[in-house]
């Protein structure tokens, strides 16, 4: 857990307009800054960044957030990744409280880690300059020493114990924790990675978290990866992700190979927009990063059966990450090709060329359907719809999900309805997410109180205690005070720090949507505390009315409650003028 101070504190050293332009060229209008959304597709800009309240919001497709909201977005970072690499940029240190014994683990190994296999991957690369076969082998394949320097691309030379150069502790536990060293039953050490070359694994923040190595001879396995460690996890990593971020943004697609020589050669001849996965199957944690980097994603598999069963197991781990708007589509290369051996030989417009004729998920799950059974029979249409509800049921698209169940309905010979039924889908085509826009609907009391204290933030330490009584007593007004104590009690002076210190809060999109309202209509503070004091005017008559026509109904028998019935009365007399 990293304290709300700190958040605090960080995001009013952050300047969000400096964050978003390193990954978005933004320009500036006005009072605010704007760019074509890096969410989803336009040709008109309508993402706009606000540097006084440090907030972002896209009217097209309704994204926000602040600059740690952006990272993790963008970047597909968690929210604690994303606040460490906005402190680090910044030259502040993130303090942690209260962990988890696992949390413990991973901040007591991960720096150590991080520094050893830093240390590491330098010395591959110096070795790489003194082994002569091994750049001969990369001139083989086409690799340039630019592209090589690009990826940190090394060489771990043959023999048992060559990390002892590097580590005079050699026998150091973190070199086994960093997946560097191992030791055999007779207790001898020796290092894991030996005469390969040597790709080194980077995360979003730019760390070294593990190495991929390739064989140079005739040995096994060809690729050797680290091991999973409290820095690197194989489902949630991808090789050239980092290098290739930018390219990916540009080229609004990013290519999902199955190698790290497939990433390089791709990249060595211009097509520097593609990743590979670790060793592993895509997962679904892989699949919804890259659609937070690109408008769409293309798996790119051999054209053999194992490539076909690899494209389905991808096929079946994206159906639960899909949105509409972005494409998810499937590359098969001609037999015995691989994405390194076709760019070499053909270069990289016949490959784009091929790129540009990849299935689409739709096609590719309805084909694959229709492949398992004889759709000339009643009994073949009837499994092909069996095999096909978990598939569609689990499509998180829903406009994609009704084309698909149309197209199904259509094959199979029933009507769309009857295939819903049978599927046990209601009304999902009625959740299709419409566009958010700034609001439209007549401005309540409510919602103008809380933009006024989202857009001029200082007005919350005039509002008295008094004031927070009413609002806690007035249906609808609860967030707002939750709001004003926060502000006055954090010295807030961002909407940024607010929003993210509400992030998990019943409130946080009525908070939200206050502050994107506030882009389109500021208030400037003269006014706005003009019209704070109407609106709680209003509110403290609304109460006294409704206490005044309940005294009235009532009856006033007592002293107390006549007494009671004239202070309301005074008061309302005094509102009213």
């Amino acid at each position: 857990m990293i304290p709300q101070s700190f958040i605090q504190d960080l995001l009013s050293r952050v300047d969000i307009v400096e964050v978003i332009d390193r990954y978005v060229k933004l320009k500036r209008g006005g009072a605010n800054y704007s760019a074509c959304c890096p969410f989803h597709s336009e040709k008109s800009p309508s993402f706009t960044v606000s540097p006084t309240k440090q907030f972002y919001h896209c009217f097209g497709c309704g994204a926000h957030g602040t600059a740690i909201g952006f990272m993790m977005e963008y970047s597909g970072m968690g929210f604690v990744d994303a606040v460490k690499d906005l402190a680090q940029g910044v030259g502040m240190q993130v303090p942690e409280v209260a962990r988890s014994e696992q949390a413990q683990r991973r901040a007591e190994e991960g720096p150590d880690l991080y520094a050893v296999l830093l240390q590491a991957a330098q010395f591959y690369r110096n070795q790489l300059k003194d082994a002569p076969h091994a750049i001969e082998y990369l001139k083989r394949r086409g690799l340039s020493g630019e592209i090589a320097k690009h990826f940190g691309i090394g060489y771990a030379p043959d023999g048992w114990q060559n990390l002892e150069q590097v580590f005079p502790d050699y026998a150091n536990k973190v070199l086994n924790a960093a997946g560097l060293v191992k030791q055999n039953e007779d207790g001898r050490r020796y290092d894991v990675f030996r005469d390969r070359i040597m790709f080194p694994i980077v995360d979003m923040r730019g760390n070294i978290i593990g190495f991929g190595g390739r064989v140079l001879g005739d040995g096994e396995p060809k690729y050797l990866n680290s091991p999973e460690t409290a820095v690197f996890e194989k489902g949630r990593e991808l090789y050239g992700l980092f290098q290739g971020r930018r390219a990916i943004h540009d080229a609004g697609c990013v290519i999902v190979v199955e190698g790290y020589m497939d990433v390089v050669a791709l990249a060595q001849s211009g097509v520097n927009y593609a990743v590979a996965t670790l060793g592993t199957a895509t997962t679904p944690i892989h699949v919804q990063k890259l659609l937070r980097q690109a408008e769409e994603v293309v798996f790119c598999f051999d054209g053999d059966a194992a490539g076909r069963r690899a494209a389905w197991r991808a096929l079946e781990n994206s159906l639960a990450q899909l949105v509409d708007g972005k494409q998810v589509r499937f590359l098969f290369l001609p037999d015995g090709e691989d994405p390194d051996t076709f760019v070499r030989a053909q270069g990289k417009a016949a490959f784009e060329a091929l790129l540009a004729k990849a299935d689409p998920l739709s096609r590719f799950l309805i084909d694959e359907l229709r492949a398992n059974v004889d759709i000339n029979t009643s009994e073949g249409r009837a499994k092909l719809m069996q095999q096909a509800k978990p598939l569609v049921k689990q499509i998180a698209a829903p406009m994609l999900s009704l084309l698909i169940r149309k197209e199904l309905a259509q094959l199979v010979g029933v009507l769309p309805q009857e295939l819903d039924a049978q599927f046990e889908i209601k009304g999902q085509a009625a959740r299709v997410p419409a566009r958010r826009a700034a609001p439209t609907a007549p401005v309540t009391s409510e919602k103008r109180l809380l933009r006024l204290i989202m857009g001029n933030l200082q007005l919350a330490g005039s509002v008295s205690d008094a004031r927070l009584a009413l609002l806690d007593a007035t249906p609808g007004f609860a967030s707002i005070a939750s709001a004003v104590r926060l502000i006055k009690n954090s010295g807030m002076t961002s909407v940024a720090a607010l929003l993210e210190a509400t992030r998990d809060s019943d409130a946080a999109v009525e908070y939200q949507d206050a502050a994107t309202a506030v882009l389109v209509e500021p208030t400037d503070g003269e006014h706005a505390e003009m019209i704070m004091n109407d609106i709680f005017r209003q509110i403290e008559r609304q109460q006294v009315e409704l206490e005044y026509r309940q005294l009235s109904g009532a009856g006033a028998h007592s002293d107390v409650e006549r007494e009671r019935f004239q202070q309301v009365s005074r008061r309302l007399a005094e509102l009213k003028s």
